[in-house]
């Protein structure tokens, strides 16, 4: 397959800039387009799937929806990674925290991500591949927290293939100081890898598995904005 649009992305060559930020939910794409972008135009809508082209401060960059769990990321950013050009991923998501340290609203850099999906069978790898992001966004994003003033904290990941399983095991990646749990970082780590590109992944803790206290779905939409500041200053 070497033209576009893609079966899942209406965009045009030229459509879409170097540089994506990423959101599962579309929604929350097409908040941050609406209220930070200039120019913003829609350039997909396939399955609901929005995105949007516009600049930010005279540069350049798209938001765009990824949808839940590996193989939907999977599917986007490799897209966008082999068909359109792109050059960097930055996903703005939200992650249960998996340690009682971490409070609602604070950010996590993920630095690696651990895994259950089989998504990294396909490289035939002869053994096991660590997904990890690219070291100049995650320090500049780092950095951008300091300046800013935002709680965070760097570490491992986990990229969960179930939401609602038979057999919980969080506290075996608890115990291994996994910092918290969301669906998609490995994948996109992994894509970004084998495309050779860069990625990082920026999460809200959205709720804390270890306590119980957790967000609303409106309230992950339009107030986890520390993360799209973050994301932003890496163009």
């Amino acid at each position: 397959m070497s033209k576009v649009p893609t079966p899942h992305i209406g965009a045009r060559q030229g459509e879409v800039a170097e540089t994506v930020i990423m959101a599962g939910d579309p929604l929350r794409a097409k908040f941050m387009a609406e209220n930070y972008l200039e120019d913003a135009v829609l350039f997909n809508e396939v399955r609901g799937m929005l995105g949007f082209t516009g600049t930010y401060k005279g540069k350049k960059v798209s938001i765009m929806g990824h949808g839940i769990g590996i193989p939907s990321i999977g599917l986007y950013t490799y897209e966008l990674f082999n068909f359109y050009g792109v050059k960097t991923i930055i996903r703005i998501g939200s992650a249960g925290a998996y340690q009682t340290s971490l409070k609602l609203g604070d950010l996590i850099l993920a630095m690696g991500a651990c895994t259950d999906s089989n998504y990294g069978a396909q490289y035939e790898l002869p053994g096991t591949f660590a997904p990890i992001a690219d070291y100049g966004l995650l320090t500049r994003a780092a950095k951008t927290c300091e300046e800013l003033g935002y709680d965070y904290v760097v570490g491992n990941v986990m990229s969960s293939d179930v939401f609602y399983s038979d057999h919980p095991q969080a506290d075996k990646w608890i115990k291994m100081g996994v910092l918290g749990v969301e669906m998609e970082a490995s994948a996109l780590y992994m894509n970004a890898a084998r495309a050779g590109k860069k990625a990082l992944v920026i999460c809200t803790v959205s709720d804390n598995v270890i306590t119980g206290e957790e967000t609303t779905s409106e309230q992950r939409r339009t107030t986890f904005t520390r993360m799209m500041d973050v994301a932003l200053s890496l163009l």
